[in-house]
């Protein structure tokens, strides 16, 4: 059976090191600008061939090149974990601002969280190679919440529970949110005293 991406993939996986590449431009950028990594980590994959299919069943697409780079804008993924929430927003900035990328949509998870407390920051682009590219900014606890949230969704045996641990990670949401509020006001409490520190 041929790969639902044709003869796509090498363009795919130069598209995806190119935006890392951007990825790590800005991080570089932010760095001199704050002494410090804004960047916990940086995780890339093109989605599986058989996870591509099983999304386009799942959407009833024809499981076809056009549905997989088309239709569906997720075949090449990157997820940015930030230290702070201003740095998810400086990292947003920075690639809207690259020639090469254009902002298809935006969903700010962060600003609007899902009912469950899901927050992220999702962005959609499309390259002038005609591929789109699906980009994750999210602090280093809505990823870690966002990991225990998958934990518990795919779990089967959880049973009777299942209730009462969605409702704890809904409130443990809303704390972490507060938390990073918390956490960016300290920080920038530091960096102001530091610039006029500075200036003496």
């Amino acid at each position: 059976m041929e790969t639902i991406y044709g003869n796509k993939l090498p363009l795919m996986q130069t598209v995806m090191e190119e935006v890392l590449g951007y990825i790590r431009d800005v991080r570089e950028q932010l760095k001199t600008k704050y002494g410090a990594d804004p960047v916990e980590h940086c995780l890339s994959r093109i989605k599986t061939e058989e996870s591509m299919r099983e999304k386009c069943r799942r959407q009833h697409l024809p499981e076809t090149e056009e549905s997989a780079l088309c239709v569906i804008h997720d075949a090449i993924g990157i997820r940015v974990v930030c230290a702070f929430l201003s740095d998810v927003y400086a990292v947003r900035d920075f690639l809207i601002s690259i020639p090469v990328l254009s902002l298809v949509e935006e969903k700010d998870y962060i600003r609007h969280a899902k009912p469950n407390g899901y927050r992220s920051l999702h962005l959609i682009f499309s390259h002038t190679s005609g591929l789109y590219v699906e980009i994750q900014l999210r602090t280093i606890s809505e990823d870690t919440w966002a990991a225990l949230e998958h934990n518990i969704k795919y779990k089967k045996e959880i049973g009777g529970n299942k209730a009462l641990l969605v409702k704890e990670l809904k409130r443990c949401a809303d704390e972490l949110a507060s938390t990073d509020l918390s956490m960016q006001t300290l920080r920038d409490m530091i960096y102001e005293e530091n610039s006029e520190g500075s200036d003496l």
